[in-house]
This record gives structure tokens, sequence and C-alpha cells, in this order.
């Protein structure tokens, strides 16, 4: 009768299973029928899973949080075609006597090059700034583009981290353009691109410029962020995801790895909340003999 039933009724059978959902938790044993029904639970989208629950949620998260923690960012470490003391030299903003003398501060002091020219006055952080740009490739923004009130959604952690700072945000363009002081760190620009769903675009600015914008920068309405530091193990921070997760009331995840951080972001029907863990003591954890892994586990967990 049901094969009978389902030749008579083809359309009625294809409506019914696209109304079924399966939890993409293996120990889930809960099928959702009806999800699309007015009023019905929606669950959590994360990504190509799909969760009935928070408790699935968490769990499944685990999965995906254990295999962010043991992959690290491969950042380009190319090297720039000359270096910094060189393009100043070149530009008539530093002499050759002065570089050298410079360098031998530095090296004697056990500092960094830029920061003994800052000491020694021999050049400003707005000529170090177009150095680091001509020696990276990137464009330097021009003053009267900084300073300006910018609402962010990007955690302020990352941000202080790499030392960038959101400059311009265009909805129009789905754009965000970020300013850096040191170097570009693409990692923090394709965690924004897929978080964000916007084009991370850099370009490099001065040390007291980004201070002046960091100032500037506004939450964005509804929303807010979390750093977790030297978490632990996986196990750990999914049950924390799920804490947030219950508090938000949470729709839809995205997580993406950014150097030594997990960013994830909750969005839900109250809010959105960006949840950022740092990983490398899980790094080490995973590094280390089995026997040390399992006996540091059971006093985490216990």
């Amino acid at each position: 009768m049901e094969i009978a039933l389902k030749s008579f009724f083809p359309a009625i059978d294809r409506s019914w299973k696209s109304m079924r959902s399966t939890c993409d938790n293996p120990a889930c044993h809960n099928t959702q029928l009806m999800r699309t029904i007015p009023g019905g639970r929606s669950g959590i989208q994360a990504g190509e899973f799909w969760y009935c629950s928070v408790d699935c949620f968490a769990l499944g998260s685990r999965t995906v949080l254990t295999e962010l923690s043991r992959t690290r960012f491969a950042e380009d470490q190319r090297d720039p075609r000359m270096s910094l003391g060189l393009i100043l030299v070149s530009r008539g903003q530093l002499s050759p006597d002065q570089l050298r003398f410079a360098q031998s501060q530095a090296e004697l002091n056990h500092d960094n090059l830029e920061n003994m020219l800052l000491r020694l006055e021999f050049v400003n952080q707005k000529q170090l700034a177009a150095a680091r740009a001509a020696q990276w490739g990137y464009p330097l923004l021009t003053s009267d583009r900084i300073g300006h009130a910018v609402k962010s959604d990007i955690p302020e952690i990352l941000l202080r981290e790499f030392s960038a700072a959101p400059l311009e945000f265009s909805i129009k363009a789905r754009r965000i353009l970020i300013g850096f002081v040191f170097r570009v760190e693409h990692s923090l620009l394709e965690s924004i691109e897929k978080i964000t769903g916007f084009r991370a675009v850099p370009c490099f600015i001065s040390a007291t410029e980004y201070e002046e914008q960091m100032e500037r920068v506004i939450t964005a309405p509804n929303y807010e962020s979390a750093f977790i530091q030297d978490f632990g193990s996986p196990d750990k921070m999914a049950r924390t995801l799920g804490h947030f997760a219950v508090e938000v009331g949470v729709r839809e995840a995205i997580f993406s790895p950014c150097k030594n951080f997990v960013w994830s972001r909750l969005t839900g029907k109250r809010g959105k909340i960006d949840v950022v863990f740092q990983f490398e003591a899980a790094i080490r954890r995973e590094l280390q003999p089995a026997s040390n892994v399992h006996d540091r586990s059971e006093a985490v967990l216990g």
C-alpha cells in the first residue's frame, strides 16, 4: 500500500521529504519533522551541518573545534624586496650613516630598528608607515580618512592582537577597510571575510593613527564578543560555546581559524555574539606523549 500511495501521490511524497530534517549529530536519535511549518523549531545551521538542539550543536562543534585547534594558518612569510631601512634611505628620509648608527644602537640595546629610529628621532611614525606600505606593496591611507567613528562587529581582541583597526564599512559595496600598523595579517582578513561576508581590504596606518581610530570604534547594535584565553580542551570549548548559544537563542553558527585563535560567531533571535578561543594550549597537549595527554585531560574534565 505504501508503494502504491507513493506512485499515486509523488508530489505529496516529495513535499513530505522536504519537511523532514535529520540532525547531523550522529548520536542524536531525534528526527525533526515539518521544520518548515511556521512556529516549528528551526534548529541551528552551522555551515553545511544542521542540528536540532543546542546540545547536539555543542557536541557537533566539538569536532569542528578539535580540527581547527590542530590547524595553524599558513601565513605568507615572503620577504620584502627591500628592507625598511633601505627604503627610507632611498627616499632621502634617512642617511646611510644614520641607518648604520641606528642598527648598531638597536643591536646594543636589544631593540628593533623601527623603535630605535623613532627614539633617535631620525624619522617619524608617518614616514615609517609609508615605508612599510612601500615595503609590502599595500597603500598608505591618507590622514583625512582616519579618525571617523566606525560601527564594528569584529572582536577587539583580534584587532589588538594584529594591530589592525576598522576604518570604513560599506554596506552597499560589502567591504571593510582595515588599517594595519606593522604587517598585513592575511589570517585576520580571511577570517573577517568568512565570518562577516564582507570583503576585507588592507592598508597601512601609523601607530598613532591606529590608537586614535581604536578610540572611535563603536560596538555594533545587538552585538557582543567574549574572549576565552588558554581555555584547554575542545570538550570544554564546546560546552562554553553551548552556554553562549543558549544565551543568544542561536540559529546560525560560523567558525574560522585566525592564527592561534578560533573565531566563532553565533547569531540568534536575541542578537549576535562572537566567541574567540585561544587554542595554543590545546595544540601543546596534542604534541605531548599520549599518557600525558590522557592524564591532563582527566584533570581538566574532572
